[in-house]
């Protein structure tokens, strides 16, 4: 076919499209849309990307797997199992594995793409975090990335049970002793997830429909709604020169992003079938088939998975206790339901405590360097740390067999230790933050460091300073450093009783939490004190009238 069929072939095509749908006027006002560039923008993609993949790998391998917990006899080419009992759920993995071609490397590159998408989305939840991005207009979307990290820990969970190996029977039973520790009807629901006794033969289709239909659909929902409002209010951008509120500075998503994008998705495309041909991961005929008696020596979850296993491992066992002939398991039920249940509320509702707290209600679309927001990064770190102890105690374990120490003395240390690097982590980076503020107002008002010496006629001597340009200058001042919040007095002008008077002083009293401690940002007062007692010779009298315009910018 000619060039000019066809080139008449697409124009009929897509004037018929367009006549019908309006697509010219979505694709053209979608084709300019700008994105600004930055490598942590690149978190949200992986995850994005991670998820496209784990569809596809996904795909693939629902052609051989067979749901199903019915025993059958094992014949296969890996004789250290021939003539064994297994499930068809395991017995069609080990097909995959060893007979399908191609089979094993989709196998790995699923697990490890599963892997890369929990990541990379909670790496891009806490730039978000760190970075103010949830602010409104985004508080929506923010929820929403909680959801999907919720989710996707559930996903992982639900795919790593389907082959019923040892190793995952190991872990289904862990999730199975959660469940029941529910008080009063965790048995019942035990008994329905299962269909019946432990482990029972229901539970694998039950998971095959939740994995590879019901979660993944919601999952796709829930991204498509994220990216739609990404679009509706335009992305968020770091501050810089000719960045404001009002503006986005970037690439048109036709054809510069549109290319970068497509060539990133295949570089993590590449990287992910990279490892799942270079690095074995859950290799189950190594493990075996599940058998309820047994358990693998140093046994691990996923790392996702790792921090609930921890809490339960240092949770004191004494807790439980009896009550009216029945069994109360708070040394189940403490840690691994209500302890995420106290991680995860605070923060879906942290957008609204945040706003509530600064009484801000303004549109955010320039993002927060975290250093200027020294409480909330403190608390994300804090957030952090805690996850990593607790991660750190599910392996307890191997800690002691590795370094051959006592697995009862690390217990009792953790047990300690929980409580007390989390704050004690919160208090340095918040004064790290603020450190950094300092060191920033100086700059400043002294200007950047030369390392170069002066020596005055009179044999003063001190170093010279880089005046910094107005673009450098606004950066280092142009943020907001609000002041701990006054509650109002309990009663109005006319001796009224003013509604909520108990809620300000709380207000009040997490207003001074916040901001209590902070460095205020450098006024045009302040530098043209500066100016005005020549103390700092970086400074230049020339150019006063634009520093006074880049420092009143910024407030």
């Amino acid at each position: 076919m000619s060039d000019s069929a066809i080139n008449k072939v697409g124009a009929t095509t897509g004037n018929w499209l367009d006549e019908r749908l309006g697509a010219s006027g979505v694709v053209k006002g979608f084709s300019r849309k700008v994105f600004p560039d930055h490598w942590s923008f690149m978190l949200g993609e992986i995850a994005l990307y991670s998820f496209v993949i784990l569809l596809l790998s996904g795909t693939f391998l629902t052609f051989f797997f067979i749901p199903s917990a019915a025993e059958v006899t094992y014949d296969g080419p890996y004789t250290t199992l021939a003539g064994q009992t297994v499930s068809e759920a395991f017995d069609s993995t080990m097909r995959l594995s060893f007979e399908v071609r191609g089979g094993l490397l989709m196998r790995q590159i699923h697990h490890w793409a599963a892997l890369i998408f929990v990541v990379s989305m909670i790496v891009h939840m806490f730039r978000i975090f760190f970075t103010g991005a949830f602010r409104k207009p985004r508080e929506i979307n923010w929820v929403i990335g909680m959801i999907l990290a919720i989710l996707a820990v559930i996903e992982g969970f639900l795919g790593y049970s389907l082959p019923d190996d040892l190793l995952s029977g190991n872990g289904l039973r862990i999730a199975q002793g959660i469940v029941l520790g529910i008080p009063v009807v965790g048995s019942y629901v035990s008994f329905f997830l299962f269909g019946g006794g432990f482990p029972g033969e229901a539970f694998i289709p039950r998971f095959y429909t939740l994995h590879v239909l019901l979660i993944p659909a919601i999952m796709l929902a829930l991204i498509t709604f994220h990216l739609i409002l990404v679009v509706v209010h335009k992305h968020t951008q770091y501050p810089g020169p000719g960045k404001t509120n009002s503006n986005v500075v970037g690439f048109p998503l036709f054809p510069i992003y549109t290319a970068k994008a497509g060539g990133f998705f295949f570089i993590v495309f590449g990287v992910t079938a990279l490892m799942g041909a270079l690095f074995t991961i859950n290799g189950i005929w190594v493990y075996g088939p599940y058998d309820p008696s047994p358990i693998g020596a140093g046994a691990q979850p996923d790392f996702y998975m790792g921090f609930l296993d921890g809490a339960v491992r240092i949770m004191p066992g004494f807790v439980e206790f009896t009550v009216w002939g029945h069994t109360v398991s708070p040394n189940i039920f403490l840690p691994t339901l209500v302890l995420p249940g106290l991680m995860v509320t605070p923060a879906l509702l942290y957008p609204w405590i945040e706003a509530w707290v600064t009484g801000d209600k303004r549109e955010h679309h320039l993002l927060d360097r975290p250093r200027n927001q020294p409480t909330r990064t403190g608390l994300g770190v804090m957030a952090i740390t805690l996850y990593v102890l607790l991660w750190i105690s599910g392996g307890n374990d191997i800690v002691a067999t590795h370094l051959h120490l006592s697995i009862n003395d690390i217990t009792h240390v953790l047990r300690v230790i929980v409580f007390v690097f989390p704050p004690l982590a919160y208090v340095i980076t918040k004064r790290i933050c603020l450190g950094l503020q300092r060191k920033d107002r100086e700059k400043v008002l002294h200007g950047r460091e030369t390392g170069r010496v002066f020596r005055t006629e009179e044999g003063e001597v001190f170093e010279l300073h880089a005046p910094l340009s107005a673009n450098d200058r606004w950066l280092l001042v142009g943020f907001d450093s609000p002041e701990p919040a006054q509650a109002l007095s309990a009663t109005d002008s006319s001796g009224v009783r003013r509604p909520g008077g108990a809620l300000e002083k709380v207000r009040e009293k997490i207003s001074k939490f916040y901001f209590e401690d902070r460095v205020a940002p450098v006024t045009p007062a302040e530098l043209a004190e500066a100016h005005h007692h020549g103390d700092h010779e970086e400074i230049s009298a020339s150019g006063g009238g634009d520093e006074k315009h880049a420092i009143s910018s910024g407030h």
